[in-house]
């Protein structure tokens, strides 16, 4: 079977730097990925290596089959990528219902799907982007990458720096979409032990390189693991 997404030898960075250290990598369609690591080991840079955003070095990047190691990143959005970054990067001179059609594509997911998913948005159609609280601009990020009715989604730290009532609005409308709607993801998140029931499988990542692969639940069950590279202490 043709995986959605597969990686071989990947080497990028940003300018002459190389930060990803030959990454071989594989999803098949429906499965979610946690994305995992220490502060500074390659995460954000592979997420936005797949969205078209750094520098390729050497290695390929297919989706579905096809070759997109060298398509600009509004040709991956167009193959099927939606990319949700840390700053989030809503247009704040919009309005968040100009922000979801803006760059809308035909597909299932519609802003009255998305208003569904999201009912603090529909609440808030008419206002700009720039009046959003900062958990209501991530609710919109999310929305607008299921916009371009992507085939995989690419989120870099949802929840980071979020309320918790907004962590858990988040968390359910993620599952819903992953889980509920079988869309492919992969998911940084430094809060393992928050991210990896939600996902199927996991990647740590060091230097650039992975150092560990597995399933979420094997990760999750093992203490050694999630202690050595990611610092996290025994469950209590």
């Amino acid at each position: 079977m043709t995986p959605l997404l597969s990686t071989h030898k990947l080497f990028a960075g940003y300018g002459a730097a190389a930060v990803l250290a030959g990454v071989d990598l594989t999803l098949q369609e429906g499965r979610t990925l946690a994305l995992l690591g220490r502060n500074g080991t390659g995460k954000t840079t592979l997420v936005d290596t797949l969205a078209g955003l750094t520098t390729h070095h050497s290695g390929t990047i297919h989706l579905m089959g096809r070759d997109i190691t060298r398509l600009r990143a509004d040709r991956r959005a167009a193959a099927g990528i939606g990319w949700v970054p840390q700053e989030r990067n809503v247009f704040k001179s919009l309005t968040v219902e100009e922000n979801l059609t803006a760059i809308s594509r035909p597909g299932p997911w519609t802003v009255e799907r998305v208003y569904s998913m999201f009912p603090r948005l529909k609440e808030r159609r008419r206002n700009l982007g720039s009046q959003l609280s900062g958990g209501e601009q991530q609710m919109l990020a999310v929305a607008r990458a299921l916009m371009v009715n992507p085939r995989l989604l690419l989120l870099d730290e949802p929840l980071e720096g979020l309320a918790p009532i907004i962590v858990d609005e988040l968390m359910i409308a993620l599952r819903q979409i992953v889980q509920g709607e079988g869309t492919s993801a992969i998911v940084i998140e430094q809060k393992a032990r928050k991210i990896l029931p939600l996902t199927d499988e996991a990647i740590i990542l060091d230097r650039g390189a992975i150092v560990y692969r597995g399933s979420s639940a094997e990760l999750l069950a093992d203490e050694r693991a999630m202690g050595q590279h990611l610092g996290v202490e025994k469950a209590l």
